[in-house]
């Protein structure tokens, strides 16, 4: 499942509009709209912000190669 579908999922759950998540994560509308749609490519800070409005952590991993 692609990161726009979860936050999508994640907000209908919770009974949230765009809106309502733009305005407690301090994220643009459209910029709220962009991601749902798969479009542009956000700072993750600024998916950081909208994903703990949702209760959803996310987890670095960095490979390591030689």
């Amino acid at each position: 499942m692609k990161l726009m579908d979860i936050m999508k999922q994640r907000r209908e759950t919770l009974s949230l509009t765009q809106q309502d998540l733009a305005e407690m994560s301090q994220v643009g509308l459209a910029t709220i709209k962009d991601i749902e749609r798969g479009k542009g490519n956000p700072a993750l800070s600024t998916v950081k912000k909208i994903l703990d409005v949702l209760g959803i952590e996310i987890e670095y991993r960095i490979r390591h190669t030689v």
